[in-house]
């Protein structure tokens, strides 16, 4: 069952709350934050409908795509970890399901012996490019903006990142 969108954002009504009873200088951060979130949730939502049929989560999505753009189509799991800025321990499920699919095999590096490489599969590649044709086709959820929307929006996005150490320049 589909939600009825409601005749108002339910956002800018908190906003004007908490301006009213908490502190008024931080409330439009308040509503800034709360829209992220809610964005987060419809993005996630239309590019996990999208991949739902090939058996992936984003979150495997993103191990198969990363290692899909490494030269080899192999990376050490430290690394991926870096990459996709998660925990060791993410990447060690992620591999792992990923494994149990048949979409890639882990294998010991051929000069470190304390690192484990995780090499994408022909059939990884093959759904990596099936799925990516799928979430492409719902723009990421993003589809209901226009092109300056979403360079803005990476942009700002990008400038919070940069501000709270995700990367530098």
């Amino acid at each position: 069952m589909a939600r009825q969108p409601l005749p108002f954002d339910p956002i800018d009504e908190a906003r004007v709350r908490w301006s009213d009873r908490f502190d008024p200088d931080v409330s439009d951060a308040m509503a800034a934050a709360t829209s992220i979130m809610r964005a987060q949730q419809i993005v996630l939502a239309a590019v996990d409908g999208a991949l739902r049929p090939f058996g992936l989560t984003f979150a495997r999505y993103e191990g198969l795509v990363l290692l899909s753009f490494s030269r080899r189509g192999t990376l050490p799991l430290g690394i991926m970890g870096q990459r996709l800025m998660i925990h060791p321990a993410s990447v060690t499920n992620i591999i792992d399901r990923l494994e149990d699919q048949g979409l890639v095999r882990r294998s010991p590096h051929p000069t470190d012996g304390r690192t484990t490489l995780a090499e994408i599969t022909d059939a990884g590649r093959e759904l990596a490019l099936e799925a990516t044709t799928a979430v492409n086709g719902v723009a990421f959820g993003l589809g209901t903006l226009g092109d300056q929307d979403l360079h803005d929006l990476q942009r700002i996005i990008g400038s919070l990142r940069l501000g709270n150490g995700d990367f530098v320049e």
